[in-house]
């Protein structure tokens, strides 16, 4: 049977993959970088593979910066440990790579090859890896299969599926059977993810419930962004702040018309606009979007504030030290394709807003049900919740005590895969 799905894999699905992708490439800017970045990707691996010095090596994989932020803190705890293992970091995604190059706990960072079974081979030859840790979902075929012939452990962190899932359609659940059974460990979110992977009815790999360290690594940055100051006290003294971060034009063309209406009652009212993509496109489309209606000004200029409303942030990684400021807050992709982390704000005690696309976010989930976040479908319920929690104090703050309480709840599943990772190792 594993025959038969490498020759159908290989011989099918890797050609339509690879043109697929070529085709995107024609019209989509990231394709086209994604390309670019593996033109020339063996030849630099053959140099960079000459600073792997150490005598271990453990290889990450993730899709995008995304998942890479739950990898970090087990980086950072084998690092803390370890003095004798090379970290190497692979991404399919450019986003990934392109904001990931500058890592300085990686030995070596680089695009995943595309998965045809020679490059696998190639990839492995060079970097040699001790142990390989795939995050979350992004799981290449001919690379897994190429990493058990080898007899190298294989895990996946943070993993998760929905039992409504096409991997269980009725080919494809076979196909994944297969697929997985060559990794060591599946070690997921929780147990809802657990049960949902043993309905494949694999006979290899160990099936264990570590947690989310997603959890972790946001509550060590939430600490560490505390220590800095992004905006003066003098701008936020006796303000009420609403904080929209990662937010897209579908999410905006929502809460921009709902902060307008509050800051026409409400003069405390201030909004730290955080675009998902601060283009200068965007930039400037936001600010002909408020001009005459809000007073706006770019967080580049801020030494010449004037007491406006809105505060455009053109800077990018700051977003997370931002929420610490806020009274409430609303994460952005959730009227586009899906929500981004609200676990950031939620790390601060603040109240969380999101948009109805957020079922991809299972920390999204829990909050609603646990009062620390809101579901808004419109501008009259997105108005109707901000101010609530921008006027009730005490509202404001049971439902930022209850988002807190899940991070803090959640804390640990990186030392819980550390355990588990130095079994392999």
């Amino acid at each position: 049977m594993r025959t038969f799905w490498f020759i159908l894999y290989n011989t099918f699905f890797v050609p339509c993959l690879w043109a697929v992708i070529h085709v995107a490439g024609l019209f989509n800017t990231k394709a086209r970088r994604g390309i670019a970045g593996r033109k020339h990707q063996f030849e630099q691996l053959e140099l960079d593979v000459k600073k792997l010095t150490a005598p271990r090596r453990i290889w990450f994989h993730s899709s995008s910066l995304g998942e890479f932020e739950q990898a970090k803190p087990i980086i950072a705890a084998l690092r803390k440990k370890y003095r004798d293992v090379d970290v190497v970091v692979t991404f399919f995604s450019p986003s990934g790579y392109e904001h990931s190059r500058s890592y300085k706990l990686a030995s070596l960072i680089s695009y995943i090859p595309f998965d045809t079974a020679r490059n696998a081979r190639r990839f492995l030859n060079l970097i040699r890896p001790n142990v390989a840790v795939m995050v979350r979902y992004d799981v290449w075929p001919n690379h897994l299969w190429e990493l058990r012939r080898r007899g190298i452990p294989a895990l996946i962190a943070n993993a998760t599926v929905r039992k409504n899932s096409s991997r269980y359609w009725f080919a494809l659940r076979s196909f994944h059977r297969y697929l997985y059974d060559n990794l060591t460990g599946i070690l997921t979110v929780s147990e809802a993810d657990a049960e949902a992977f043993r309905l494949f009815r694999m006979s290899n790999p160990e099936v264990r419930v570590i947690g989310e360290t997603r959890y972790d690594q946001v509550w060590q940055r939430s600490i560490e962004a505390r220590t800095r100051h992004f905006i003066p006290a003098s701008i936020l003294r006796r303000r009420k702040v609403f904080v929209v971060g990662s937010s897209w034009e579908e999410d905006e063309d929502v809460v921009l018309p709902v902060f307008r209406t509050i800051a026409q009652r409400e003069a405390s009212a201030l909004l730290i606009l955080v675009p998902h993509e601060p283009t200068i496109e965007t930039l400037e489309r936001l600010e002909q979007s408020l001009n005459g209606r809000l007073r706006s000004i770019r967080f580049s200029a801020l030494n010449d504030y004037s007491n406006e409303n809105v505060i455009l942030v053109d800077s990018i990684g700051i977003l997370m030290g931002l929420y610490q400021y806020a009274d409430a807050a609303y994460v952005g992709g959730s009227f586009k394709q899906g929500v981004h982390n609200v676990l950031e704000p939620a790390a601060y005690g603040v109240p969380v807003l999101f948009g109805p696309k957020h079922r991809n976010s299972q920390e999204a989930i829990e909050l609603a049900r646990r009062g620390g976040g809101f579901v808004v479908t419109s501008q009259d319920e997105c108005l109707h919740r901000l101010r609530k929690l921008l006027t009730d104090q005490r509202a404001r703050k049971a439902a930022g005590d209850s988002a807190l309480q899940l991070v803090k709840e959640n804390i640990g599943a990186t030392e819980r895969f550390m355990e588990q990772l130095e079994k392999v190792l």
